[in-house]
């Protein structure tokens, strides 16, 4: 087994530094929940997930918080995923796919333009 240098490590370390910023937060300008309930997961939430953290790597968006749930409460429309812009309303998605999710990332994440094509509806049931 090869020997690790300084560089190695710190390599290891900023890559580490950027996986838990994608989980945790801090400064971002926008948020994706990917719902993970057990009837989001049968129908392909891994994939959704995957996906996401795919567009993120390729962007380079360092960003964008990405984080999960359980049930969305709509098992017959799972996929589903909910898109909060920082000082916006979020969106919730259903139906994904990687090619809408991968449209969703670049037109809505990225570009601050929801896809309302795939939306179930705008808004938050959050008081406040």
């Amino acid at each position: 087994m090869p020997k690790l240098t300084i560089q190695d490590l710190a390599r290891v370390r900023n890559e580490a530094r950027q996986h838990i910023a994608l989980r945790e937060g801090g400064e971002y300008r926008a948020r994706i929940t990917v719902h993970m309930g057990t009837c989001g997961i049968a129908a392909g939430a891994r994939d959704i997930m995957k996906t996401v953290l795919e567009e993120i790597e390729k962007a380079g968006a360092a960003d964008l918080l990405v984080t999960t749930s359980g049930c969305g409460g709509l098992c017959s429309h799972e996929p589903m995923a909910t898109v909060e812009l920082t000082g916006e309303t979020p969106v919730k998605y259903i139906d994904l796919d990687p090619e809408k999710t991968r449209r969703i990332f670049r037109d809505h994440m990225m570009e601050g333009h929801p896809v309302l094509e795939y939306a179930l509806a705008e808004g938050s049931e959050r008081r406040g």
